[in-house]
């Protein structure tokens, strides 16, 4: 497993906007984390005291970009940065998430790659239970 420490030097989003605590496990092809800041009053996605299940979908382009962070790291180097470019078949099973008192659970697996993109599944739950699930496609900066 590994901590909020090492995620922070994976990815380029820091402080609050890291939005992942754990890492569970990963392999080549996908990654599980979990997540314990979404009941936080002052989380940088609250609007009005409410963070929504839209918000998922940034949970799970974090959960892309903390995969590519340790991928690049096993090959020697970093994470390509990236920017998100769709979303698809995005279902969203609750309204809100501020209001769920354990971690949020998530897996991602790469579907689809080339040197220049990439397109991922995602699954956030909370007790079992499945709150997002979608697809993330993210266009790669290459140097």
């Amino acid at each position: 497993m590994l901590g909020r420490e090492e995620i922070l030097q994976l990815v380029p989003h820091q402080g609050g906007m890291c939005l992942w605590d754990e890492v569970v496990s990963w392999s080549a092809q996908d990654i599980a984390l979990r997540a314990f800041n979404h009941r936080d009053a002052a989380h940088p996605l609250c609007d009005d005291g409410q963070l929504r299940a839209i918000h998922l979908c940034e949970y799970g382009a974090q959960a892309m970009a903390v995969h590519g962070g340790l991928r690049g790291r096993e090959r020697g180097g970093a994470a390509l940065p990236g920017v998100l470019v769709a979303l698809r078949d995005v279902q969203l099973h609750v309204v809100r998430i501020d209001d769920l008192v354990d971690a949020l659970e998530a897996t991602a697996q790469v579907l689809v790659e080339g040197e220049g993109s990439q397109q991922y599944a995602f699954r956030i739950h909370h007790r079992g239970q499945l709150l997002a699930e979608g697809r993330a496609a993210v266009m790669l900066q290459l140097p």
